[in-house]
């Protein structure tokens, strides 16, 4: 029993001397002495600094890993100099004489981090912008000018100025042609707060234009506290407000309108009457139209019809009458001239969507008052009308009666664009310009009608903007009215009468030339307003920013 005892332990040390003496091909060798870590299994990394080398590590309160960290060896003070061009950095320079669509469009051109910051904001009934009331006022202010016609560019510029006004500087407007957004970031780590409205309803008020203008103005004034309630109440009232002109007025003025665009393609007494009979009863019919929920192409359809009847009815009776000149008349009451301009404008500012919809908007209008006139030409062309294209073309130059007629054309289009009375005598005086300017150099200077209605499309828009400039206004007022004279009416009913005769090649040929004459209008009307801007101290003294999008690849 003992011995049995006794050798027990001999087995198990035995045992253990022999577990002592097996090794593993991962054991470490005898002799060779490596540091123990705390208990942790080491691992290495092939992105791991190599022992020996030293790197200096940050302060423990930076936050390593972020995108916002600035690198490290190049500190503001310490670090090495940033790159200046030979050139230099040309000084921000925003004139504070001048208006303010003009200073935020030059700042909207600018990047982010050029733009200079906004004085601080202090308001006695507020500790701060309250940033989701600025940015739904920013809107509605922003669709209040882009439902009456603005460009969207200035309506950038005017939901720029608003939240400018208020604080919010690092803010980004977009606009299209029925949405618009904005979007607010306080800094590079916060979150952005972003809003967005739809434009449903679109109309013509630009006396309610004008006064959005002077809200955004007065907002934008550093020495004028407007406060949020404030804006939210004038932005009401400017709501409410009743067109300045009744209905009666505005048929009266299209008739007029239509007698007066006779008289300049060689129309008398008795040619402005019908001209005017049949585009106020058109303006009925279109008004019926709009009342029974008809879209906007069957109103203009149905306001196309009336002049055209009458000057196939006239033409049937035999009458001594120039029925081309009636029907003529007609179409300058029609033409969306005011849309067309927006849209090339739109176009050239670099805001492509935009204005792709507005030209999109232009020709479903045109494509109306195209069906509406040709459905009347085939009709009295089957009855046996003769109605002569060439009778408009020998026409003997009346200067006078034409600069009276321009005029007054431009002061109807002013009161259907439903402008303020303080505005209406210098756009007609406008307007007599720009056709002094087309007569001139069509009749006397023998040039051809596209480059006389380009030039003087650009004296409206030079003229227009300087007017806009010394009222602190939008110059939409000035402009839009003015170009009624030179808008492409009989080229566009010579198209239409030679289609109706099946000359479809001859018809092209007028449409073609219709088309030129507008695009020569939107133009002009644009690079106008841009060579009055040369003169304006707005944005660098050295050169004003482009409104580019792409690069051209």
């Amino acid at each position: 029993m003992m011995e049995a005892e006794d050798r027990k332990p001999q087995s198990d040390e035995a045992h253990g001397a022999y577990d002592s003496e097996i090794t593993s091909e991962f054991a470490i060798p005898d002799g060779l002495a490596l540091p123990r870590g705390g208990g942790d299994t080491e691992t290495t990394s092939e992105f791991a600094v190599p022992k020996g080398l030293g790197v200096s590590q940050p302060p423990p309160s930076e936050t390593e890993g972020s995108a916002f960290t600035a690198p490290r060896g190049h500190g503001a003070r310490g670090g090495a100099q940033a790159f200046t061009p030979p050139s230099g950095i040309p000084a921000v320079n925003l004139a504070g004489d001048a208006p303010w669509q003009h200073r935020m469009r030059a700042m909207l051109r600018m990047p982010v981090a050029d733009r200079p910051a906004p004085e601080p904001v202090h308001r006695a009934e507020e500790e701060g912008p309250a940033v989701p009331r600025v940015l739904d006022l920013t809107l509605r202010i922003g669709e209040l000018l882009l439902a009456g016609g603005e460009g969207a560019e200035d309506v950038e510029a005017a939901m720029f100025a608003v939240c400018r006004s208020y604080g919010l500087d690092r803010c980004e407007p977009n606009v299209t042609f029925t949405l618009l957004a904005i979007s607010y970031q306080p800094s590079l780590v916060d979150d952005p707060v972003t809003a967005s409205r739809t434009v449903r309803r679109r109309g013509t008020d630009y006396t309610r234009l004008a006064a959005v203008f002077r809200l955004v103005d007065d907002l934008s004034d550093p020495e004028t506290h407007v406060s949020l309630e404030e804006a939210y109440r004038r932005l009401a009232e400017i709501r409410r407000n009743r067109h300045p002109y009744p209905t009666w007025v505005l048929t009266l003025a299209s008739g007029l309108l239509a007698g007066a665009a006779s008289m300049l393609v060689g129309g008398g007494l008795l040619v402005f009457a019908a001209a005017a009979g049949g585009a106020m009863l058109g303006d009925r019919l279109a008004w019926l139209a709009a009342g029974r929920g008809l879209p906007e192409f069957y109103q203009f359809t149905a306001a196309a019809m009336p002049p055209a009847a009458l000057g196939v009815a006239l033409t049937l009776g035999h009458a001594d009458v120039k029925a081309s000149a009636v029907i003529t008349g007609g179409l300058f009451a029609l033409l969306p001239g005011r849309a067309l301009v927006a849209g090339v404008q739109d176009g050239l500012t670099g805001f492509y969507i935009t204005a792709a919809a507005r030209l999109l908007e232009v020709l479903y209008l045109i494509v109306g008052i195209v069906i509406g006139v040709l459905v009347v030409l085939y009709l009295g062309v089957r009855l046996g009308a003769k109605l002569n294209p060439d009778a408009l073309l020998v026409l003997e130059p009346r200067p006078v009666l034409q600069i009276l007629a321009a005029m007054l054309l431009a002061l109807t289009f002013a009161v259907l664009l439903q402008q303020e009375r303080s505005t209406v005598l210098a756009v007609t005086l406008n307007g007599g310009v720009a056709w002094t300017v087309y007569g001139a150099m069509r009749d006397t200077g023998g040039l051809s009608p596209v480059a006389s209605t380009a030039a003087a499309a650009g004296l409206v828009g030079l003229f227009g903007q300087l007017l806009s400039r010394y009222r602190f206004a939008s110059a939409l007022p000035y402009t839009t009215a003015a170009i009624g004279p030179l808008l492409p009416g009989s080229a566009t009913y010579f198209g239409l009468l030679a289609i109706a005769e099946d000359n479809v090649n001859t018809g092209l040929t007028y449409l073609s030339k219709a088309a030129a004459l507008a695009m020569a209008i939107a133009i002009g009307v644009h690079l106008g307003s841009e060579i009055s801007r040369l003169f304006l101290k707005v944005g660098s003294p050295e050169r004003r920013r482009a409104a580019k999008r792409t690069r051209g690849f």
